[in-house]
């Protein structure tokens, strides 16, 4: 594994999204490294929240800000002079994005437009990654993974706002950062990821919050769709790929394009078999229960093929479900137990990076 925090050393990076799960998480890596971070996103989305707990404002700058708001934008990322643009803001939520499917595609869509209007109306990115979902494929609910030349049209609004939000993106790549010889101007990329799990995530309608909650409550977890597959990766996975995926085409422009991230194969869990190992790992004679709720479409079977990230970068998952679960179940009893957690964050990344 290449060590990123040298190149991360003193770069300006803009994160977008950072008052989020998956968002916190890469400001911590990132401020670790020595990065120079301008995160940009609205208040932290749930009560409590990773951002708060593990105090990242005071490790970035934090400007609070919807990213439908392009002066707003605008103004915030012309002061900050990024070199690295990694866009995360995004509505994630599927049963949110039925509740309220404009707010959905305001989000995700034009919250695209205008961070790319950003990159292109500036004079110092050098590289942008926009992170989508593995839901931006036509699910055909087959037995082998989706690779990055499927087709795109993802059925629910948040799924379909991101498939969007990939078009959008290759529109303003072939439009504005290419050359009349077909050679990247500015290095953009998109990132395909699948479910990321790990400590800190708050939000509702997710299975390993919703684990945590029960368990803390002395609860039997209700589980809504134990049958559905899903490709189940610690969030430390996708955040490391993202980095690098950024460095590279960073330092090498004909690296950019759309990549896939998510586990092998044998990390693609039921979700009854996730909260199985949830239950293993937690101990307590903690239970769960299938409550099938009959809720919206959401996808029952969904994997990616990684191969092209595997082979244009040598990247690999480094670790495997039951790890993964292990360093929840390990960064959530610290909390609980009003432990440090961004000591244990910290020692997670190193360990993660084989830093230690």
């Amino acid at each position: 594994m290449e060590n990123i925090f040298e190149f991360y050393r003193g770069k300006r990076v803009f994160v977008t999204g950072h008052t989020g799960f998956k968002g916190s998480w890469l400001c911590k890596m990132l401020a670790n490294a020595g990065a120079v971070v301008t995160g940009y996103s609205l208040n932290p989305p749930t009560e409590p929240s990773l951002f708060i707990i593990a105090n990242i404002e005071n490790d970035i700058h934090s400007i609070i800000g919807d990213i439908r708001d392009y002066s707003s934008l605008k103004k915030a990322f012309d002061a900050s002079k990024p070199e690295i643009v990694l866009h995360l803001a995004a509505q994630p939520i599927v049963r949110d994005s039925y509740k309220d499917p404009s707010y959905t595609y305001e989000t995700n869509v034009m919250g695209t437009v205008n961070i790319l209007e950003c990159v292109r109306n500036s004079q110092c990115v050098k590289s942008f990654l926009n992170v989508t979902t593995d839901k931006v494929y036509l699910n055909k609910e087959w037995a082998w993974g989706y690779r990055e030349n499927e087709e795109l049209d993802g059925f629910d609004p948040y799924s379909n706002s991101k498939s969007c939000s990939e078009l959008v993106t290759h529109s303003y790549r072939r439009s504005f950062f290419t050359d009349s010889e077909g050679d990247p101007i500015i290095p953009v990329s998109t990132a395909r990821a699948g479910n990321v799990i790990g400590g800190g995530d708050f939000a509702h309608d997710r299975i390993i919050p919703d684990c945590i909650r029960a368990a803390a409550a002395h609860e039997d977890i209700v589980v809504r769709n134990p049958f559905s597959t899903r490709p189940y990766q610690h969030v430390l996975e996708p955040l490391y790929a993202y980095l690098l995926i950024a460095m590279k085409q960073y330092e090498n422009s004909t690296l950019s394009g759309y990549y896939n991230v998510g586990p092998d194969d044998v990390d693609c869990f039921q979700t009854g078999a996730l909260v199985d190992l949830f239950v293993k790992k937690w101990g307590n004679e903690q239970k769960w229960i299938n409550k099938y709720d009959g809720g919206p479409h959401e996808a029952n079977f969904l994997k990616l093929d990684c191969s092209k990230l595997k082979t244009t970068f040598g990247w690999t998952p480094r670790w495997n479900l039951g790890t993964a679960m292990e360093k929840i179940v390990e960064w959530s009893k610290v909390w609980l137990d009003g432990g440090d957690v961004r000591k244990c964050m910290d020692t997670q990344i190193a360990e993660f990076l084989k830093l230690k």
